[in-house]
């Protein structure tokens, strides 16, 4: 049996691995389908995580980070974990896609949020056709071309900045008129002579043919607008990954809220003992690669106490 099973290889799930197996527990194991590091090696620029003095990519940012985890023991399963289920004994069993179950004292949920769709006509059509939703992945891609950003917060900005050093012009479409990324991002924004901003606005429709998307269809305050352009960028928040909590019945291994976040303390305990979520998949996350790392460190040495003392 584990004495922690950590589901998420991103920051949070990282950083309990690296806390838990440093603190004294031998038999930890993250499970991570894919490669660790996280929604954050998507992004094209970090320049707030404390102590790296120079703006780096997310992928720059955690190269290391695994490395670091593994070197007190945790390990890396490339498994998908489907379902967290509680043991009649209080202790826990995790369902793999494999058809596997893994017994584990503790568990930490780290499974982080992937980008929500904006929900416009066209959208899931085009997606990978000109819809994108990572600037990094696609924005090579229009390179001296004209690009479309929907959006308002911080990863809205902060990606429009980086597609106006690849693209010739990037429109930046939000909904309100105001931003609600960081002052200083918004004013990097309007000093950018190739943003174009087009407020109080949406997309209605996002039109092409079998090549790809040719064009996104925008109203404005009642004016509709063609906007002819090859790319679309959407950053219109994320949704939580909480599906591996949710039970046979449908109901939730643990108390969630209105928006499918995990309820927890200031330790990241869920309702459940033994349960912990850190990261963008708990309540009132931040959703910043700083705040995602606390978390984890937070839930792994509290989750050394419980193992410890054998709770259950």
């Amino acid at each position: 049996m584990l004495d922690l099973a950590i589901v998420g290889g991103g920051p949070a799930g990282l950083t309990a691995g690296l806390y838990a197996t440093r603190g004294g527990l031998e038999n930890v194991v993250m499970y991570e389908k894919g490669m660790p590091g996280g929604q954050i090696t998507l992004s094209s620029e970090v320049e707030n995580y404390p102590g790296v003095c120079e703006p780096v990519s997310g992928m720059e940012l955690m190269e290391c980070w695994p490395k670091q985890a593994m070197r007190f023991g945790l390990k890396h399963e490339m498994e998908e974990v489907k379902r967290v289920k509680r043991a009649e004994d209080g202790t826990f069993l995790l369902e793999l896609a494999s058809g596997k179950e893994i017994p584990a004292k503790a568990v930490v949920v780290a499974t982080g949020s992937t980008p929500k769709r904006a929900g416009f006509e066209g959208e899931e059509e085009f997606l990978g056709k000109g819809v994108s939703t990572c600037a990094t992945c696609d924005g090579f891609f229009y390179k001296d071309q004209e690009v479309a950003v929907l959006g308002g917060g911080d990863t809205a900005l902060e990606e429009a900045l980086y597609l106006a050093k690849i693209a010739s012009k990037v429109y930046l479409i939000h909904r309100r008129d105001k931003f609600r990324a960081a002052p200083s991002t918004v004013q990097r924004v309007l000093e950018n002579p190739k943003i174009e901003l087009i407020l109080n606005a949406t997309v209605v429709k996002a039109y092409g043919d079998e090549k790809g998307l040719q064009g996104v269809i925008i109203d404005q305050q009642g004016k509709r607008i063609d906007l002819k352009v090859p790319g679309i960028f959407v950053f219109v928040g994320m949704r939580v990954n909480n599906e591996v909590l949710r039970q046979e019945d449908g109901s939730f291994l643990c108390e969630v809220n209105q928006w499918g976040e995990v309820v927890v303390d200031l330790k990241m305990r869920t309702s459940v003992p033994g349960l912990y979520a850190a990261g963008d998949v708990r309540q009132d996350a931040p959703k910043q690669v700083v705040c995602a790392a606390g978390d984890g460190a937070t839930a792994a040495i509290d989750a050394i106490g419980y193992v410890e003392r054998g709770e259950k």
